[in-house]
């Protein structure tokens, strides 16, 4: 039987599970991780992170939405939400709770999202944040313009002291 296998294509790899644990309180995730409140509550989140326009929110009772309306476009500002969305995320971890960011497919914006706050919160230079969420999600790969602007997040919080120079080096 593995002979006849041999000249078909490879299956494609399994998705991804709706959502990973990237830090303590911080998940990111798919849509269908929002629609998923026996996970969410199994994990504590208290706060989703809705990084779309048109995805639905969490179905769940007891746990809030942030809704950041981007599109996946290179073109869309995603900066300006950064600050105002980590705050918020960091208000729900410190009430005891934890959040759940998510997009479309757990890829560009979430991912992006989730790299800022790490940055901001937990003081990780864009590298290192980056690389903390793309092992806990391999699909992890925001967009180049979403990726311009973090760099952009990090040049900001450095000149601010919330990022020290030597962050890039920093561990997660």
């Amino acid at each position: 039987m593995d002979s006849e296998r041999a000249g078909r294509p490879e299956a494609a790899p399994p998705a991804p599970p709706p959502f990973v644990r990237v830090a303590p309180s911080l998940f990111l995730g798919s849509a269908r991780a929002a629609a998923a409140p026996e996970l969410l509550a199994r994990a504590g989140v208290t706060l989703c992170v809705n990084v779309s326009r048109q995805q639905p929110g969490p179905s769940a009772p007891g746990v809030g939405e942030l809704r950041v309306p981007v599109f996946d476009d290179p073109a869309e500002d995603l900066l300006v939400h950064l600050e105002p969305t980590c705050a918020a995320m960091e208000a729900a971890v410190r009430a005891g709770g934890a959040c759940l960011v998510y997009c479309k497919n757990g890829r560009s914006r979430s991912a992006a999202v989730c790299t800022s706050y790490l940055m901001r919160h937990r003081g990780l230079g864009l590298e290192a944040a980056f690389q903390a969420v793309k092992s806990a999600r391999p699909v992890a790969e925001p967009n180049p313009g979403f990726w311009a602007q973090l760099q952009k997040y990090e040049e900001a919080l450095q000149s601010r002291s919330l990022l020290p120079r030597s962050a890039r080096d920093s561990e997660p």
